[in-house]
C-alpha cells in the first residue's frame, strides 16, 4: 500500500530549514533594534552637546566690559579665564548686568553654570564631560582685537558602544571693542 505523507527524515529537514530561517529574521531583528538604541543615545548626547554650545555662545556674544562691576580682575576686560582655563567669566548684559561663569567640574565631570552666586548644572550626570576647555584672544581693552572665545567640549555615552561627541565653537562678541 502506497500512503502518502512524509518522512521522518523529511520532517527533522523541514523544520530544521524552517529554525535556520526563523534564527536569521530574529538576529537581524535584534540587531536592527541594539542599532536603533545606539542611534538614540548618540542623538541624545548631541541634542545635549547643542544646546550646551548654544546657550553658552548666546551669553558670551552679549558680553560687556567690565567698567567697575566687580566681576572681572581688571577695568576693560571683556571676559576672564578661570579654573586653569577650564571656565570664562564675563558679565552678561542682557542679564542685568549680572556676573556669569561657565566652568567643568570635574567631581561631578559637568560643565556648569554660575549667576548671581548659583551653580546650575548644563550638562547631564549621566553623559559625563571628558574635557572642557576655553581660549580667549582680545580680551583686553589695549589690544584692539575683537574679543574672541573658542570653546571645547567632548562628552561620552553613558553606555558602552556610544562613541563620544565632541564640539568645538567660536564666539565672537557682539558689541564692538571699542574705547570708552
Amino acid at each position: 500500500m502506497g500512503h502518502k505523507g512524509f518522512t521522518l527524515i523529511e520532517l527533522l529537514v523541514a523544520v530544521a530549514v524552517l529554525s535556520i530561517i526563523i534564527g536569521a529574521i530574529v538576529g537581524i531583528f535584534i540587531a536592527g533594534v541594539r542599532q536603533q538604541s545606539i542611534a538614540l543615545k548618540v542623538q541624545t548626547i548631541l541634542d545635549q552637546t547643542s544646546f550646551v554650545a548654544e546657550f553658552m555662545s548666546r551669553a558670551l556674544r552679549l558680553a560687556q566690559k567690565e567698567l567697575g562691576q566687580g566681576c572681572l580682575s581688571e577695568l576693560g576686560l571683556n571676559y576672564e579665564i578661570t579654573r586653569g582655563g577650564e571656565g570664562i567669566k564675563f558679565i552678561n548684559s542682557l542679564e542685568n548686568q549680572d556676573c556669569q561663569e561657565f566652568f567643568f567640574d570635574p567631581n561631578f565631570r559637568q560643565v556648569m553654570y554660575s549667576r548671581m552666586g548659583q551653580e546650575l548644572e548644563i550638562t547631564s550626570i549621566r553623559n559625563p564631560v571628558l574635557s572642557f576647555s576655553v581660549n580667549l584672544t582680545g580680551e583686553s581693552q589695549d589690544d584692539n582685537v575683537q574679543p574672541r572665545i573658542t570653546f571645547f567640549l567632548a562628552v561620552q555615552g553613558e553606555t558602552a558602544g556610544v562613541p563620544r561627541v565632541r564640539i568645538q565653537t567660536t564666539v565672537s562678541q557682539r558689541n564692538l571693542d571699542a574705547r570708552r
